[in-house]
Order: C-alpha cells, then sequence, then structure tokens
C-alpha cells in the first residue's frame, strides 16, 4: 500500500511517500516560499535528489508540482495517481470536534474551516491541501489526523481557563493545544528509551512554531499553547504569553482594528519583532557578531522555556527526562544549552560535548551522573501521520 502524507503550512508544503506496512519513504521532500516567484522545491528519492527554485504562487500550485513529479517518467516514483490508496493530512485546529484520526468528508472539512479563525496561519492551507488532494488522486481515502488529538487528554483543570462558564459551555472556549502529531512521536521514542511506562516527560518542540507538553505515563496532562496556536513560548512570529490587557491598550490608544492587532501578534511579533529575524539561525549568527537585540531576544526565548520547565516538573511532581525536538530543538546546540543553564536544582545538567554533536537517532546530552535524561529526539510527523491514518482502516 503506498500512502501519501501532505503537511501544508502557511507558506510550506511538506510530503512523504510511503510504502507501508514496511514503512519505506519512497521519496520525500518540500516547497518553502509558497505565494512568491522563487519558491524553493527540493524532491528526494532513493537514488535521486532534485532542488529548483520555481514560481509556486498557492498550495494548488505547490501540490499539482508534486503530483508532477511524482508521475515524472524519469524520476518519478508512481505510475499512475490512483496507485496512492491513501493521503494522510496534518491538520492543525481541530477544535472539541475530533480527538481522534478522520476519514474526510464534506462535514470534516466544513468543521476545519469553521475552526480557521482560530488556527489562521495553519487551517485555511491544510484545508486547500485537502481539497487540492482529492481532486489530483481522488481514488484514494482522503485522513485528517489532528495537531489537537493528543492533548484531549488534558484534565478540566488544566484546560478551563477562568473566565465566565459560558463560554466553555456554549462555545467552547479552552485549552486545545498543538504539535500533538509531533509530541506524541517523540514521547513514545523516549518512553522506550527509558523503558518506563510510568514516566514524567516534558518535551520541547522549538521550530517557527513553538510549544512543551507535561507528559505524565504518555497522556499528555497539560500545554502551553492555548485556545490557539500563539500563547506560551516566543516563536518566529508569534508573541506567546502576553498580558491581554495589551490588546485592548492597542485598539484603544493606537486605534488599531482587532484584525490589525490579530496581525501583529501572530504575524509581526516573537524573534521577528525582538530582532527584525524569523530564522534562528540568522538570529544565534548576528548574536554572535554583537547584535545586542538578538542576544537578548535568544535570553528571552530560553529564559520563557525554563519558566516552562519549572512549571511542569511542579505539576507532575518530578521528572525523568526533558526532550528537544523540530528543527531548532533538534539543530541549535547554543539553545539548548541556554535552556538547560542552571537548571541543576531540578536535575538537569547537559554535557557540552554531546550537546554539540549532531545524530539523526535518539541520543543522550545530559552529564554521565545527571538525575534528569535530557534527550534529543528527531521529530517525524509524517510517519505518525501515515501510521495513524493505515490504523483507521485495519
Amino acid at each position: 500500500m503506498q500512502v501519501l502524507v501532505l503537511n501544508s503550512g502557511s507558506s510550506s508544503l511538506k510530503f512523504q511517500l510511503f510504502s507501508m506496512p514496511e514503512e519505506v519513504v519512497l521519496c520525500s521532500g518540500q516547497i518553502e516560499r509558497i505565494g512568491f516567484e522563487d519558491a524553493i522545491f527540493k524532491f528526494k528519492t532513493q537514488n535521486n535528489t532534485i532542488e529548483k527554485t520555481t514560481a509556486v504562487l498557492n498550495h494548488k500550485e505547490g501540490l499539482e508540482l508534486v503530483s508532477k513529479q511524482l508521475l515524472d517518467k524519469t524520476n518519478g516514483v508512481i505510475k499512475s495517481a490512483s496507485d496512492i490508496a491513501i493521503v494522510g493530512h496534518r491538520v492543525v485546529h481541530g477544535g472539541s470536534y475530533f480527538s481522534d484520526t478522520t476519514e474526510i468528508n464534506d462535514i470534516v472539512k466544513q468543521k476545519i474551516e469553521a475552526l480557521s479563525s482560530l488556527a489562521p496561519l495553519h487551517n485555511p492551507p491544510n484545508l486547500e491541501g485537502i481539497e487540492v488532494a482529492e481532486t489530483i488522486f481522488s481514488d484514494a481515502k482522503q485522513v485528517a489526523v489532528f495537531d489537537t488529538a493528543f492533548h484531549q487528554s488534558i484534565p478540566e483543570h488544566a484546560y478551563k481557563y477562568a473566565i465566565p462558564n459560558k463560554f466553555l459551555e456554549e462555545d467552547n472556549m479552552r485549552l486545545y493545544g498543538f504539535h500533538g502529531t509531533s509530541h506524541k512521536y517523540v514521547s513514545e521514542k523516549a518512553i522506550a528509551y527509558l523503558g518506563k511506562e510510568n514516566s514524567k516527560i516534558i518535551t520541547i518542540h522549538l521550530g517557527n512554531g513553538c510549544s512543551m507538553t507535561a507528559i505524565k505515563n504518555g497522556k499528555s496532562i497539560d500545554h502551553s499553547l492555548g485556545f490557539s496556536p500563539v500563547s506560551g513560548l516566543i516563536m518566529g512570529t508569534r508573541s506567546g504569553d502576553i498580558d491581554p490587557a495589551i490588546i485592548f491598550h492597542l485598539a484603544e490608544k493606537f486605534e488599531y482594528s482587532l484584525k490589525e492587532v490579530n496581525n501583529i501578534i501572530q504575524k509581526q511579533s516573537g524573534m521577528l519583532g525582538l530582532t527584525g529575524y524569523s530564522d534562528l539561525r540568522e538570529i544565534e549568527a548576528k548574536a554572535e557578531a554583537g547584535d545586542k537585540n538578538c542576544n537578548l531576544a535568544l535570553t528571552m526565548n530560553a529564559y520563557r522555556i525554563k519558566k516552562y520547565i519549572g512549571a511542569y516538573a511542579a505539576i507532575m511532581n518530578g521528572l525523568d527526562a526533558i526532550v528537544f525536538t523540530a528543527g531548532i530543538g533538534e539543530n541549535s546546540s547554543k539553545m539548548r544549552q541556554r535552556v538547560c543553564e542552571d537548571l541543576d536544582l531540578l536535575g538537569i545538567t547537559i554535557d557540552s560535548k554531546k550537546n554539540d554533536v549532531r545524530s539523526d537517532y535518539t541520543r543522550e546530552i545530559n552529564k554521565d551522573n545527571a538525575q534528569v535524561k535530557v534527550l534529543v529526539i528527531p521529530t517525524n510527523e509524517e510517519l505518525e501521520i501515515v501510521k495513524q491514518a493505515v490504523e483507521l482502516f485495519d
């Protein structure tokens, strides 16, 4: 069985084609800078790698480019679009509607669209990817895997906000949590590595979007992102935690519309707002060269992560491991170093030599005598999605 996994971001599209149940990756790739004339397309098979710059003005064009390459007579991997049995889609916000992987129909699409206001950077391109895939891969079953699903185990005292009850009862205003596919995948890897089912783990997903999860005995019990994917940690363009009074101050004193305020918090804040850059590699390079704003932003970023580590260790009454994952978490030894400094009170100490080693596999970077394991585990959301999609029809 061949299963295509699509992960549509706000300006990107990642894809992998699997042969299942062997879990063999037949091809993988991504398109970055969707919406621009100089989008970057990467396509990798077991025997070949293609990379080119081309205009990709929307997700429809992006998926058509992927389909064309999959079917290419020279470098493609399938003979017909009908070779693909299932297309698995990452969908960011499932609200209270979806706690499990779901086969997509018109009602599911309507609910994904209705939740777009809560994840405006993600649900619209997720839905567009679904609708284009339905046209191109018309014989395939379309499946949605929701980022929010893993966090349905968070207890009421943690997901409920201290606002009038009617807003939860009538409008489902609550903490939902995100990046669930990634947190689930790496937490299961960590539990297997520790050999301890009854474990207390904090998973730290650091990319352009960032989040942390407290995971006790394999279940998510709290999470840094909430009603929408904008709270918690400092992110590439999103503010993370701020005093909500700032929103009213911006609207009342400076006469910003609510739409403009939302745009500021979602797209102009975070590391971009602090430094002028959203790519951590650029920020770290500027900090090394003496840029004070970049250095302060990195300090603020690590400080916020530390606060959540302390909070989550407290609510779990202990800690067995912390896990770094995603683009920044896996690749930035400097950010891991900043986060783990001066946390010996919690039993967290890292070995700088281990921290500098790069690997595609689970690895420890803690000192040998450390009380808490510090793990770097590469996430694989696409593999998690394909496994859940196939299980749906077993």
